[in-house]
């Protein structure tokens, strides 16, 4: 198997760019999902809040597309995103609607309004660009918009899509939750007063002395066993601690072209459906079976010691997003208009959403491969599968009783 694309997506739920290559990163590929807009919603008295605008509830943002120019340091020229607004052809607006907008691709944030902006309840500080950029976006939806700047901050990774969390990536690893820690020791201090009782004066009896006598002992377990819950916490944290941007839920998702060509051929006629639709970041072409990705645990990207390791915890769920006509900006008519509905009838494999279908898996990075650069073309190795799929929601800690 092989790299086939490779994208990012400058602004989250915009049309994004396709690349040749990119460097990987713990928290998605370089500019990846920096910038999203939220629309304003006017409330009493001249208050108004911000709503997060996503593809699925506002089609209309298939409409716009992005492109990256790069800084040039040695020419001191600072790096940018075009976007460009793409009237649909059914609009009233004639060609010179059809414009551009420069974005600074690393803004000065000093004396920007600060946001609050949660997404799937990881809250996280973003920054309200202001005009011209608002602006520009306001008149082409045709309602207040505002572009936020995700800056230095980042999101916390929630539920069960860390490595560290996913059934995908315990193993061969010893793993304890913390509810089996303080279980443990409950019972360790349990079992040593039962044994200094039964060797007191009376059954269940102790005098003073004796309390005294055994307590160093019940006392050393009880801190070793406290010790060791406080060392396994701080490295677990180590493993699970990933951050996002404004992606969803992972840094990357990855998809499979074998996968693609199986759902289109269930399109009547010459149809094919758009992998761009699905927004994944890697693509994968040469799959022997369609949605054998649902089983891949850890890939290898790229050659010899310079490989990189991804590591897919999660299926990808999918909604109304994967019927949005990117021609109109508004739901498709068509067979591709009906995609959603065709993955239905047998991909809602995932017990944890099984209203949804499922197509790609969300991958985070192997901490050794973090600036690693992968190509369109790089060869790409199955490392481990897993004998089930994951379950959408479910973590490793819900898999120990205690």
């Amino acid at each position: 198997m092989h790299i086939s694309q490779l994208y990012t997506y400058p602004i989250k739920s915009v049309r994004g760019v396709s690349l040749s290559e990119a460097t990987l990163t713990r928290t998605g590929f370089q500019y990846d999902r920096r910038f999203m807009l939220l629309k304003v919603i006017p409330g009493q008295n001249g208050a108004s809040s911000l709503k997060n605008m996503h593809v699925p509830h506002f089609p209309e943002m298939a409409l716009f597309t992005t492109d990256i120019i790069y800084p040039d340091e040695e020419k001191d020229v600072p790096g940018r995103i075009i976007v460009t607004y793409h009237p649909p052809a059914d609009s009233h607006l004639d060609g010179n609607s059809t414009k551009t907008l420069e974005i600074p691709l690393q803004p000065d944030i000093r004396g920007l309004r600060q946001l609050s902006i949660e997404m799937h309840q990881s809250p996280t500080t973003g920054y309200d660009m202001g005009d011209p950029y608002n602006e520009w976006f306001s008149e082409r939806f045709g309602y207040g918009v505002v572009l936020a700047y995700l800056g230095p901050h980042s999101r916390r990774v929630l539920g069960s899509f860390a490595p560290g969390k996913s059934p995908a990536h315990a193993v061969d690893k010893p793993v304890v939750s913390t509810r089996s820690l303080v279980g443990l020791a409950v019972l360790t201090l349990v079992l040593n007063v039962v044994r200094v009782s039964a060797s007191a004066s009376g059954p269940m009896q102790l005098t003073r002395d004796e309390l005294l006598r055994h307590w160093p002992g019940v006392a050393a377990t009880v801190v070793a066993g406290l010790l060791s819950w406080v060392l396994l916490r701080c490295l677990s944290t180590g493993k699970e601690d990933e951050s996002i941007t404004f992606a969803d839920t992972s840094p990357y998702l990855l998809t499979s072209e074998t996968s693609l060509d199986e759902l289109s051929a269930r399109f009547a006629g010459d149809e094919r459906m758009d992998m761009t639709k699905f927004r994944p970041n890697i693509v994968v072409s040469g799959a022997p079976k369609a949605f054998e990705e649902d089983f891949w645990a850890e890939l290898r990207v790229g050659p010899g010691d310079g490989a990189a390791r991804l590591l897919l915890t999660a299926n990808c769920v999918r909604c109304q997003s994967i019927n949005v006509d990117y021609a109109t900006g508004k739901m498709g008519t068509g067979e591709t208009g009906s995609a959603l509905k065709k993955l239905m009838k047998d991909r809602r494999v995932d017990k944890g959403a099984k209203y949804s279908p499922v197509f790609g898996r969300y991958v985070f990075l192997d901490p050794g491969s973090d600036k690693v650069m992968v190509r369109v073309g790089d060869e790409v190795d199955v490392l481990r599968t897993m004998k089930e799929r994951t379950v959408y929601g479910q973590s490793v800690y819900s898999l120990i009783h205690v």
